[in-house]
């Protein structure tokens, strides 16, 4: 069983407030889980109304569909989410 996980450090320019960051975190997340069946969490970052950490898991038998799906999520925020900023995209293995 391979299991990925990818944690992505955000930049939210255009919040202004700790409930408005958390409402479009809950909505990403939400989209994230639905559109790529992955586990998915705000991991850091919690209290800190322009900046968001969220990790992504993804299990499988096979590490390239765990690699294209973890990718595929991140580009994913890049081109749909334009009011989120990709500071960086870590993979690691488990």
């Amino acid at each position: 069983m391979i299991v990925g996980a990818c944690v992505l450090e955000l930049r939210l320019s255009n919040v202004r407030s700790l409930k408005q960051k958390r409402s479009q975190i809950k909505s990403l997340l939400a989209r994230l889980r639905r559109e790529f069946n992955l586990a998915v969490s705000e991991t850091s970052h919690n209290d800190l109304w322009q900046s968001a950490q969220i990790s992504l898991v993804a299990v499988s038998n096979n590490r390239t569909v765990v690699e294209g799906v973890l990718r595929k999520a991140v580009i994913w925020v890049e081109i749909n989410r334009p009011d989120m900023f990709v500071v960086s995209a870590d993979i690691e293995w488990r």
